[in-house]
């Protein structure tokens, strides 16, 4: 099969974009390539499977180029400065919790020189320009951290770079400059191409993860303090400190926010176990309810913004931070339990000794959880590979480009819902009493509805003719062109509509929405509800609540709550609506299964990564007590991303199993899974 990787990224996408197989072989034809390995394209939606593209693909490196080509590369500053001259400088690029200075000072002292570093931003470079002076002239190491806020004085280390190529100016043969900076555009592009350029990942894994943090630790540190609890602390620490690292690249599942976390962050929460200890009361023992309050919300926490992820790292801290941390048989996880050594040598022995690959369960997950990851990096994957390829006009021998997006604009125009006729929908409301809270929201949504079809009326006309040569290909146009061909939503329909993977599902919910919200206008308020379908269903919840408030003399807005009732119904089964408050349908429990026969969560199903929820009957009532603490509250999301742009509302939903459970699992429901 005579297929480029780009073509390759390209025909899944449309796989998973649900088009026929008749699309697809297409697709295949215009791309030059023949399937001659598969029987027909109905093969490949059997055999493809996105959470094993990563792991073949490395078999297939090894087998064809060797084992290291899909080994991971260890980072040697050691080699690297080696390769290095004191005109090239040497440029890390940052990326999430990975900060490469303790490494570049600790290779300094093992070549016995010296580093010195300043941190960029405004009015930093009247002293980056000492400090450069200074280490050129008595030939040490010079850092400049997070030069992407100082990109004007970037031009100036270039200038000074040439210069030194050049002969001109006077440095010492042992000066190096270190440059330290995140990704951007306006980074100057003959400066990268100057230096030596490298990046230092986070750790990939708890064994990685230990070794490095006990890998900088030195002996005096792990010797500091004489009390007993003090070492298997320090090593809880480490080991929370990896794991909530590494529950980063489960994505959401993980945390709703990728926070940097880094090796600051371990540091000061030794140091603050320190000084607790030197103050500690034998009789007390330690203060567990300080020592958690610190982590979960001062040194770790601090970094936090995310309600629910709040929840969570205080939830690590509740579970692993306690006196059971003492006892002999204590673990994180099954093969995961306290190490208490003297040495930091003894420590790195041990923990060599672990797996390089650990379960989703050891950070708290669910086993599915690895699915989801390795499915999330096969998609990244292949989006940078659509990213880069070249945009053709034609294909021999198949469907032009140009013509594949007239048939496929062509097909959207006839599924495309008609515009709503305002003074029909007007009347109607009034039928059904336009001052409703309920019908209000209803009229809301419509008018955004009404937008959205229009500005994709437009696009797809104007596509045609600009195709046609009658217009001009503006920049809108040749986006839409270029999303339509990779089955991807143009940018101008993602602004005031909503997120999708693949414009064949985008399309999808635009005429699910669009019945929904005829049915209700024009055939009478439906029994269920579909949540996925609002615009804005917090709003649709909030008119809920006013229907509910009015319904009752005397209830105050602000003391009604939402409460929720888990029915063991699907949408079909449900005949009528209740007299009160709403029933919806459509939602789908991410990371937990749920038992239909007790109405309460369980454990997933293997491979089983979303399960379709029942219908909900969503409620109001007068009071603000708190709920009970044996429920599960259980954030409720528009879309997979969890921010708090997708955040509606919290359902609270029995469990047999502690609540903590569930919150590390990071359980959530989900409006849409894609």
């Amino acid at each position: 099969m005579d297929m480029s990787p780009t073509d390759v990224a390209r025909a899944i996408n449309l796989i998973q974009d649900g088009r026929s197989q008749y699309y697809v072989a297409s697709v295949l034809n215009a791309t030059r390539s023949k399937v001659q390995r598969a029987t027909s394209v109905g093969d490949i939606f059997k055999t493809w499977c996105p959470d094993r593209t990563i792991t073949q693909s490395r078999k297939y490196i090894a087998g064809s180029l060797g084992q290291k080509f899909a080994e991971p590369v260890i980072l040697n500053l050691e080699i690297l400065y080696g390769e290095s001259r004191a005109t090239t400088p040497i440029v890390c690029f940052l990326s999430l919790g990975s900060d490469p200075t303790t490494a570049i000072e600790q290779t300094s002292k093992k070549l016995e020189t010296k580093v010195k570093a300043i941190s960029m931003g405004q009015g930093q470079e009247v002293h980056a320009r000492k400090l450069l002076a200074q280490a050129q002239a008595e030939g040490f190491w010079a850092l400049l951290q997070n030069c992407h806020l100082s990109l004007d004085y970037m031009d100036e280390v270039l200038l000074q770079c040439l210069d030194f190529e050049k002969g001109i100016g006077d440095f010492s043969p042992d000066y190096r400059l270190w440059i330290t900076t995140e990704e951007h555009d306006k980074f100057p592009i003959s400066l990268l191409q100057l230096c030596i350029k490298f990046t230092n990942e986070a750790p990939s894994g708890i064994r990685a993860g230990l070794l490095r943090t006990y890998s900088s630790m030195n002996q005096d540190m792990l010797d500091y303090s004489d009390a007993w609890q003090y070492i298997p602390i320090v090593y809880a620490i480490s080991f929370m400190h990896t794991v909530v690292q590494e529950r980063r690249k489960f994505g959401p599942l993980g945390w709703n926010i990728p926070y940097e976390f880094n090796s600051a962050d371990w540091l000061s929460s030794c140091l603050f176990l320190q000084n607790h200890l030197d103050d500690l009361d034998p009789k007390r023992g330690v203060s567990w309810i300080t020592l958690r309050y610190m982590l979960g919300e001062v040194h770790y926490g601090g970094r936090v913004t995310d309600d629910f992820d709040k929840k969570l790292l205080n939830t690590f801290c509740k579970v692993w931070f306690s006196d059971l941390v003492f006892h002999e048989d204590f673990l994180f996880y099954k093969g995961y339990k306290i190490l208490k050594y003297k040495n930091v040598t003894e420590y790195i022995d041990q923990v060599n000794t672990f797996s390089p690959v650990d379960p989703p369960q050891a950070y708290g997950l669910h086993s599915n959880a690895d699915i989801t990851y390795q499915t999330n990096s096969t998609i990244q994957m292949f989006d940078q590979m659509l990213a880069i390829q070249p945009k053709e006009t034609a294909a021999a021998g198949g469907e032009t480009r140009e013509e594949a997006v007239i048939r496929q604009t062509m097909e959207m125009q006839a599924k495309l819902p008609k515009n709503y006729d305002p003074f029909e929908v007007k009347e109607r409301l009034r039928i059904m009493n336009h001052l409703n809270p309920l019908n209000i929201c209803l009229r809301q949504e419509i008018d955004r509805m009404q937008k959205v079809i229009t500005i994709v009326r437009v696009t797809l006309s104007d596509l045609l003719l600009a195709i046609d040569g009658i217009i001009i290909m503006n920049e809108t146009l040749r986006d839409a062109m270029d999303n339509i061909y990779d089955a991807k939503v143009p940018t101008s329909w993602k602004r005031g509509s909503w997120e999708a993977s693949t414009l064949g599902f985008w399309y999808s919910e635009l005429t699910d929405r669009d019945d929904q919200f005829r049915t209700w206008c024009f055939g009478g308020r439906p029994t269920t509800f579909w949540m996925a379908g609002f615009f804005n269903p917090q709003g649709f919840l909030t008119a809920m609540k006013q229907e509910v408030a009015r319904a009752h003399k005397g209830w105050a807005l602000d003391a009604v709550t939402l409460h929720n009732e888990v029915t063991k119904n699907s949408k079909e089964e449900i005949n009528s609506a209740p007299p009160e408050g709403v029933m919806v349908y459509g939602l789908y429990i991410d990371g937990a299964g749920w038992d239909k026969r007790h109405v309460r969560l369980s454990e997933s199903i293997n491979k089983v990564l979303y399960t379709l929820f029942p219908v909900v009957h969503i409620f109001a009532i007068y009071s603000t007590a708190q709920k009970s603490s044996s429920l599960y509250f259980c954030p409720v999301y528009k879309k997979s991303r969890r921010t708090d742009l997708n955040y509606i509302t919290t359902l609270y939903l029995d469990t047999a199993k502690p609540p903590s459970h569930w919150c590390l699992r990071g359980v959530a429901l989900l409006c849409d899974t894609q």
